[in-house]
């Protein structure tokens, strides 16, 4: 981190390459250095293209279970590519192999909490713990007593709104974020499509991209999640798509998620964060989609903890083959 040129990647699979979408741009702003986020679905797959520049490169891998083929692969090929690598590893599993593999003066493994390595299908408390965690050790010091406070409040309201929203059976969901928060409407419309077996149809999108032609998806029974920013201007953005869905959804059928008290611009909230930056509140907003995502898998009859008995598709993914990269 003392080296100016260093370039910081987060990577990991799924719902952990999103983590790393929603903060690259918190990171970019609060260190004024290059922060990427490249899944490792697409390191493994092109690592000439995305490690190109052969800078000191310091990756940042995210992985619940730290078994997953590409989180292996992709921090053997970024070894194999660049010429100076570190890792820092945020995983939550301490049998991984990602974990118990990591050894050196240029690698370290931090483990979250045990109780964070969900033992459901979909990441929850995982991909929180390590956006938490990539925040303290690389962003500086957050208030998290005051998140875990305000999250703590609000979820039994969330929960009890999140069964209401569920019972009107709505057959499709848009979310909606600006700037990182476009990772957070990722990521939202992830845990609705796994917890539901994709039985109900999620998009997902900035306020101002919206428009420019994915605002077709929506019907007369779409739910569309707006999260607010406490970003003064880009809150401005936010508010100007809520006033625009406002006249074109039913009632009930638009939720914004945001930190302020103010019940004419948020419908749920987490009121007493709009101080801090998107970046830090991310974690908190992400438990308004888990919710609905929880809820929806129930009204529809799942379960949430395994929504593909089948096993269509795995906790863990499976039958990925890593080819060996041609010099």
């Amino acid at each position: 981190m003392a080296r100016n040129d260093l370039r910081i990647v987060l990577t990991g699979a799924g719902t952990s390459a999103f983590a790393g979408q929603i903060l690259a741009p918190g990171l970019t702003r609060a260190l004024r250095r290059r922060v990427d986020a490249v899944a490792t679905t697409d390191l493994v797959s092109n690592p000439r293209e995305h490690l190109a520049e052969d800078y000191p490169t310091l990756l940042v891998s995210f992985a619940r279970s730290g078994d997953s083929p590409e989180s292996l692969a992709a921090a053997q090929l970024a070894d194999e590519v660049l010429t100076d690598c570190w890792h820092l590893i945020l995983t939550c599993n301490p049998d991984g192999r990602l974990y118990r593999t990591t050894s050196g003066s240029r690698s370290f493994a931090l483990l979250m909490p045990e109780g964070t390595n969900d033992r459901g299908f979909a990441m929850t408390s995982s991909v929180t713990s390590m956006m938490l965690a990539a925040l303290t050790v690389l962003g500086g010091r957050h208030d998290i007593a005051l998140l875990a406070d305000v999250a703590a409040a609000a979820l039994p309201d969330l929960a009890k709104r999140a069964r209401e929203l569920a019972e009107d059976h709505a057959d499709r969901f848009v979310y909606l974020g600006s700037g990182l928060l476009t990772g957070v409407a990722r990521e939202s419309a992830l845990k609705l499509l796994e917890l539901t077996a994709g039985g109900v149809v999620s998009y997902f999108d900035s306020p101002l991209g919206f428009r420019h032609g994915p605002k077709s998806v929506l019907t007369a029974t779409t739910v569309v999640v707006v999260y607010l920013s406490n970003d003064p201007y880009t809150r401005r953005y936010d508010l100007d798509i809520v006033h625009e869905l406002r006249s074109a959804l039913p009632d009930g059928q638009l939720i914004t998620v945001g930190c302020r008290d103010d019940a004419e611009e948020e419908t749920w909230s987490f009121p007493g964060l709009d101080h801090l930056p998107d970046v830090a509140v991310a974690p908190v907003l992400l438990l308004a989609a888990q919710h609905i995502a929880l809820a929806t898998s129930r009204a529809l009859g799942l379960s949430p903890d395994n929504p593909f008995p089948a096993r269509e598709v795995n906790r863990v993914v499976e039958g990925v083959t890593i080819h060996v990269l041609d010099q």
